[in-house]
């Protein structure tokens, strides 16, 4: 909300002011009149501008909205609704019709004399001060002389806010610019992935973008031959963003998909804008799995444990017979097997 308080004498207005970029319902950028940003929110050409407010007082001539662009200006009047309602409109074919630039929009209440003390002559393209003696000029605004976008707009608030007019104002500014969609890369993917194919885009949420994404070697074939299309097609509707990009994204599901290489193309429904780009679809890979032996700590069990203390064992080490007691031996056992008759009773 904006409180405008020209003076102490004087009641105060307040002025809700919302321009909203639309195509539909849907909303895709929101100003408030006098709200700090950090940056002038942006449009691209052929989309809607929706200016929208409360006015109190409910002026019978409604509110004058002065809109200043590059090389172009525009000066209407808007009613004011019953329940203090507003609303200016900027169609489609206004702003595809408009030069890319900043626009300034001031939208003027005429306060407690009931009329615009500030207005324009269409004829010689002159901005009046009614307050003036009979109706002075300020500055030029169209034709010979004009000052510059810029410069005109701060003209005209520095004369509705002079101090012999009672006239109040408040104000939104905001760019246009051509339609652009534009593709994020896209990388290697494999037969069987599941990716998303993602981008930004200046148009408005909500606008639709046609998506296709087709083999490079698709072409027209002769009757009889074979000829297996690889891809996918759709439309999709541009999401919120940030800043002055809005964002879009496709899902593919690659399982039909063959080796190759593939073009994406993207383009505006309503809008002049395309994009276009290429990735490339690999054989299947086949996933590997690793068996990794992790070494067990050893768990000790709660309770008790009772540590045994070893006890040394004497141990008597066997001394080897002699080499000749040994081979003695051996001759003797050899000599009585030989001896007949000893083993018969």
């Amino acid at each position: 909300m904006t409180s405008l308080i020209h003076s102490p004498a004087r009641y105060c207005v307040f002025i809700f002011l919302v321009i909203l970029v639309i195509i539909g319902p849907v909303t895709a950028l929101t100003l408030n009149a006098g709200e700090a940003r950090s940056s002038t929110p942006s449009i691209a050409k052929g989309d809607p501008v929706y200016v929208r407010g409360i006015a109190t007082g409910r002026p019978q001539q409604g509110l004058q909205i002065w809109l200043i662009g590059n090389n172009y200006a525009q000066v209407t009047t808007t009613s004011v609704a019953s329940d203090s309602s507003f609303e200016y409109e900027l169609t489609s074919s206004d702003t595809r019709n408009l030069d890319p630039g900043q626009y300034f929009v001031l939208i003027q209440h005429p306060m407690m004399n009931g009329q615009f003390d500030i207005i324009y002559n269409a004829a010689t393209g002159q901005v009046i001060n009614r307050q003036q003696g009979n109706g002075m000029a300020i500055f030029t605004l169209t034709g010979a002389g004009s000052l510059q976008s810029s410069d005109a707009a701060s003209a005209l608030i520095s004369a509705v806010n002079s101090q012999n007019v009672d006239d109040m104002f408040s104000t939104v500014t905001f760019f246009i610019s051509e339609p652009g969609a534009f593709i994020d890369f896209v990388g290697e993917h494999a037969v069987g992935e599941k990716f998303t194919i993602t981008g930004t885009t200046n148009l408005a949420v909500g606008d639709e973008l046609m998506v296709e994404v087709y083999s490079s070697s698709f072409a027209p074939t002769g009757k009889g031959q074979p000829n297996e299309f690889s891809g996918k097609s759709g439309i999709v509707k541009v999401q919120t963003g940030s800043g002055s990009s809005n964002r879009w994204s496709f899902d593919i599901d690659a399982s039909a998909f063959r080796p190759d290489e593939y073009i994406v193309n993207v383009r505006a429904i309503n809008q002049q804008a395309t994009g276009t780009t290429t990735f490339t679809i690999v054989p299947y890979r086949i996933k590997t799995t690793v068996l990794t032996t992790i070494p067990m700590a050893p768990t000790t069990l709660p309770g008790t444990v009772t540590t045994l203390a070893s006890i040394p064992s004497s141990t008597t080490k066997a001394t080897p017979l002699p080499v000749w007691i040994t081979g003695a031996a051996l001759t003797a056992a050899l000599l009585i097997a030989q001896i007949p008759g000893r083993n018969k009773v």
